[in-house]
């Protein structure tokens, strides 16, 4: 997600780069959720070119010490991408744990998921000034899970899974003859109870569609384009030339 440099989350939106679901090979969902990871300010490793190569995301020293010195911090650097979005994750998981060190990660994953954010436009547009290329980001379930992280409302659940259930992700299966993807629930996967990790009630009445339907034919990844589905669901699977994209986004960010 892009924080857009506030601190309220209700600017928030997804990263145009932000891969998304399901897997390619086995058709499991994902994300499972979605975190900050846009022009976060990360420490920087070592004497490299990435500075030189991204003057945009250098950060000044004046920014976290006031000393009166100026020039730009050789520490820290802004990153973008999942890698700078897990962390997000894992610190809160982190701190479930310490809270309750019995939790098991089935449950620390179930509470993540249900307690996310589920607060989202129906699309956002984000324009790459390299290439001049708009992206059109739609808001279902394989672009942002089941929403997006909320530490406080995880740590301050306390829901528990019953004994014997899981918190896998659930598998996706494309049904040719309605043109829908439908999730699959599997053996004593949480997400199938009708309680309180009823499917619905995790991913959000607005993220799954009708009864175990995820989508039908002009919600797939945005009316604009098929070629996201053609890669998962069809038979020419060609990552990149069917999908022009600028990898400096991935690195540099996004407004």
């Amino acid at each position: 997600m892009k924080s857009m440099g506030t601190p309220s989350r209700s600017d928030d939106a997804i990263a145009s780069y932000s891969s998304k679901g399901p897997t390619l090979i086995d058709h499991i969902a994902k994300p499972d959720l979605v975190g900050p990871g846009n022009y976060v300010i990360a420490p920087l490793f070592g004497s490299g070119q990435t500075p030189t190569l991204y003057p945009s995301n250098v950060v000044a020293v004046s920014y976290y010490k006031n000393s009166g010195t100026s020039g730009v911090s050789p520490d820290y650097f802004k990153l973008s991408g999942t890698s700078i979005a897990a962390p997000m994750v894992s610190g809160a998981a982190a701190l479930l744990i310490e809270k309750d060190p019995t939790l098991t990660p089935d449950t620390v994953k179930a509470r993540l998921m249900k307690t996310a954010t589920k607060n989202f436009p129906a699309s956002t547009v984000a324009c790459d000034s390299t290439t001049n290329t708009c992206y059109t980001s739609y808001y279902d379930m394989f672009t942002v899970g089941a929403g997006y992280l909320d530490v406080w409302a995880a740590l301050n659940n306390s829901d528990v899974l019953p004994a014997g259930s899981n918190a896998n992700s659930p598998v996706t299966r494309y049904d040719a003859p309605t043109n829908t993807v439908l999730v699959v629930k599997g053996t004593n996967i949480v997400w199938g109870d009708s309680g309180i990790w009823g499917t619905n009630v995790v991913w959000g009445t607005n993220v799954v569609w009708g009864t175990n339907v995820v989508w039908g034919t002009n919600v797939v990844w945005g009316t604009s384009t098929m070629a996201g589905f053609n890669v998962v669901w069809g038979t020419n699977i060609v990552w990149g030339s069917s999908l022009p994209f600028s990898e400096a986004l991935a690195v540099q960010g996004e407004n």
